[in-house]
């Protein structure tokens, strides 16, 4: 005698999909590719402005200062930088390893011009810090009104 079972062509979908939504929210770093690319990102950035500059926060626990490269080229900055392997030992038996090794980069559009030759950056403690100034001519400008003999004349103006 023989068993029936019903077959469900869902079923693979269906827990591909579970395990997506269990492993994928819970732990989002497991859908990140195991090589650092700059398509995969591989540090957390945080941008933001004020009236007169772009603030960037990035986080690059293990990297050095001097193993950073950074460049604004045509409203875009590139953050590169390389975190070098250790020595291995051949003799030791790994039972999980998850730090990342390797050159890696982000490229992030900026939402205004900046003055690249202004700019400043700081390290402490694995975060890289940024302050990227606002092109003069997108920096608010503040007109004086003055009072007196002349005032509301504009040059050039003719009144009829």
């Amino acid at each position: 005698m023989t068993n029936v079972v019903r077959w469900d062509p869902f079923s693979d979908l269906r827990t591909t999909m579970d395990r997506l939504f269990d492993e994928g929210f819970s732990r989002p770093w497991r859908l990140l590719p195991n090589e650092p690319s700059a398509e995969g990102g591989g540090f957390a950035v945080e941008v933001s402005e004020t009236e007169g500059e772009v603030d960037v926060k990035a986080a690059l626990p293990g990297i050095k200062p001097e193993e950073v490269d950074i460049t604004v080229n045509k409203n875009v900055l590139t953050i590169k930088a390389e975190h070098k392997y250790e020595t291995e030992d051949k003799k030791r038996d790994y039972y999980r390893r998850e730090i990342r090794y390797g050159a890696f980069q982000r490229s992030l559009g900026l939402p205004v011009e900046v003055d690249a030759d202004k700019a400043q950056a700081t390290f402490e403690n694995g975060m890289l810090h940024l302050r990227l100034p606002k092109v003069e001519s997108l920096r608010p400008k503040q007109i004086k009104v003055s009072s007196g003999a002349g005032a509301g004349v504009i040059e050039g103006a003719s009144s009829k």
